[in-house]
């Protein structure tokens, strides 16, 4: 199959508002492609090249593209650089300056983009950008406007990892039937091309037989959220209590010496973590992988640190001189796979079990502290205790429950801080759009932002709240580069929304949010089917801080948030 081909399909793609008719056109380019050809587009569509926690990068930056641009069109960097201002995308510079070519399949053309991604050493720089301006050259126009948001990591299509899996069950089956078998294939493994293969090569048996593979990331049990200890032990009975922590989610890989740290995202964080990775070489397993929160911790005043003091950590520079200055505790609270084990489909207790013998005492790993209770009141003592802790509350476990791979339901249930008149929770947006800003707000450039929950039901965004406060001037103008890099030309295709913004952002970036109340709402999407076409919406919202750990997905449900609501109604 010519690369040609594959990129009108991503145009048309590109174009469609309807999630639906994305799901058909994928379908149709799934049916016409090789197995090995399937496995390369999961990627590509996802803007990589390969799956995203292997962490393979271009290391390209848009100056460097600028020039790979000028070099394979022969014009001057100049017009290419005044081109991009006007056009607001390299990809489409690229596609305006081509003047033909497209003879490339698709194999050869991924193949010459690892092979742009494996350049390193001396002299690295100019090879990549010579080895990207011959592929240029050699590719249609269309095909290079790919090409180049590959490299930049900047697809702009609008289709998730689940909207490929409806594709894939939609090309073999005609209808989304097995996409509860891909999605759990999926969260055991966060590589969309390996479940593409088997699934395409074996069918369901195939995706039957999936198993916990170390180094590939697991995706993470998500906890519901309830808003008092009496509805937990309604809900759950007797359970077992852990402190939650305001950290850095991790899991952690072992295999004899090598380790792997990765976050909530699936974003490789090994080298962040020196102290963490000989720690777990320290851990008397010969395979394993495990979970817990790596937080901040001054054992001088026995105090954890803020999050915005713990996030200083991740980073890609100074490691030693934050590691030295900002020393990490890991509190591990589950373990998955265990010396050729796949423990998700054991029970919490079992699983708890054997955690406790698997950390010891002392050291960079510490086990929460569990108590197990079937008493509201036990439960609200021990609640309070956290809190003067410093720490955020607590998290419920159902004893029996097994480990819900990337999803998020009533096996861990959160409580965390109330607030007097306000709502018992932040809630996490995806930010989809903004307002300019006027008046004094002008050289900001934010007036407001749009806020968004993720329906998973249905895979797409729903307006909650138009968010102004919160940031700082300096924190605004910040905010305002990162979403600039999302731009894109219309609303997003997987946003449902009933207000017109200056700019339109692919949901990629999550902030906390804090509220009063949540309110009805005639102008907000959330969860507006179930209240007979008007929404949800946050009254006077507070913007707390970014949350960098997470995916777009992982932004408060729509579902939840009807949850909250029916619970603040009931109060009232």
């Amino acid at each position: 199959m010519r690369f040609k081909e594959v990129a009108e399909y991503f145009d048309r793609i590109e174009s469609i508002p309807s999630r639906n008719k994305m799901i058909s056109v994928l379908s149709e380019l799934i049916n016409k492609a090789s197995i090995d050809e399937v496995k390369i587009l999961s990627y590509l569509i996802q803007g990589q090249i390969d799956a995203p926690f292997r962490a393979v990068r271009f290391n390209i930056a848009e100056k460097l593209c600028e020039k790979a641009i000028s070099d394979a069109y022969g014009v001057s960097q100049a017009s290419v650089s005044t081109k991009y201002k006007r056009l607001g995308d390299l990809g489409l510079v690229a596609e305006s300056l081509s003047k033909g070519g497209g003879r490339y399949s698709v194999k050869d053309s991924y193949t010459r983009l690892v092979s742009i991604s494996e350049v390193s050493g001396k002299g690295s720089v100019e090879k990549k950008v010579k080895l990207l301006s011959e592929l240029l050259k050699k590719s249609s126009g269309v095909e290079g406007k790919y090409i180049v948001r590959i490299v930049l990591g900047r697809m702009r299509l609008g289709a998730s990892d689940y909207t490929f899996l409806d594709a894939l069950s939609v090309a073999k089956k005609g209808d989304k039937s097995f996409r509860s078998d891909l999605e759990r294939a999926y969260n055991l493994c966060s590589d969309l091309g390996k479940v593409s293969e088997v699934f395409l090569k074996k069918g369901k048996k195939g995706l039957d037989k999936f198993q916990v593979d170390v180094f590939s990331p697991i995706r993470m049990a998500l906890a519901q959220r309830l808003s008092t200890s009496k509805d937990i032990i309604k809900k759950i009975g007797k359970c077992a209590i852990e402190p939650k922590y305001d950290g850095f989610r991790i899991q952690i890989h072992k295999k004899g010496s090598k380790v792997r740290i990765f976050s909530r995202n699936l974003e490789d964080m090994t080298d962040m973590f020196p102290e963490l990775v000989k720690g777990s070489r320290e851990i008397k397993s010969r395979e394993v992988v495990f979970e817990g929160e790596a937080i901040a911790y001054d054992e001088s005043s026995d105090q954890f640190l803020p999050f915005q003091i713990t996030v200083k950590r991740k980073r890609k520079y100074e490691i030693e001189r934050m590691a030295k200055d900002y020393p990490l505790v890991c509190f591990v609270f589950d373990v998955l796979y265990l010396n050729g084990k796949d423990l998700t489909k054991k029970s919490y207790a079992d699983r708890r079990k054997a955690l406790s013998k698997l950390v010891k005492p002392g050291g960079v790993f510490r086990l929460t502290d569990v108590i197990i209770t079937g008493n509201s009141n036990e439960i609200e003592k021990i609640f309070d205790q956290y809190i003067s802790a410093g720490l955020e509350g607590v998290l419920a476990k159902d004893l029996k429950a097994e480990y819900t791979a990337g999803a998020r339901k009533y096996a861990w249930i959160k409580l965390k801080r109330t607030y007097k008149g306000k709502l018992s929770d932040t809630v996490d947006l995806c930010i989809v759009g903004y307002l300019r800003g006027r008046g004094k707000r002008a050289k900001l450039g934010i007036g407001s932002l749009l806020g968004a929950t993720y329906n998973r039901k249905k895979d797409i965004f729903e307006t909650l709240a138009k968010v102004g406060s919160g940031l700082t001037e300096k924190g605004t103008v910040e905010l305002k580069k990162q979403l600039d890099k999302f731009k894109v030309k219309t609303k997003p295709a997987r946003l449902d929304s009933k207000l017109k913004m200056d700019v339109w952002v692919k949901p990629q970036v999550v902030v906390e949010v804090f509220a009063d109340e949540i309110t009805a709402s005639p102008n907000h999407t959330c969860a507006k089917d179930k209240f007979r076409g008007e929404g949800l919406s946050l009254r006077f919202p507070r913007l707390v801080k970014l949350r960098p750990d997470k995916k777009p997905e992982d932004a408060t449900s729509s579902k939840e948030v009807v949850s909250m609501f029916k619970r603040q109604r009931k109060k009232k």
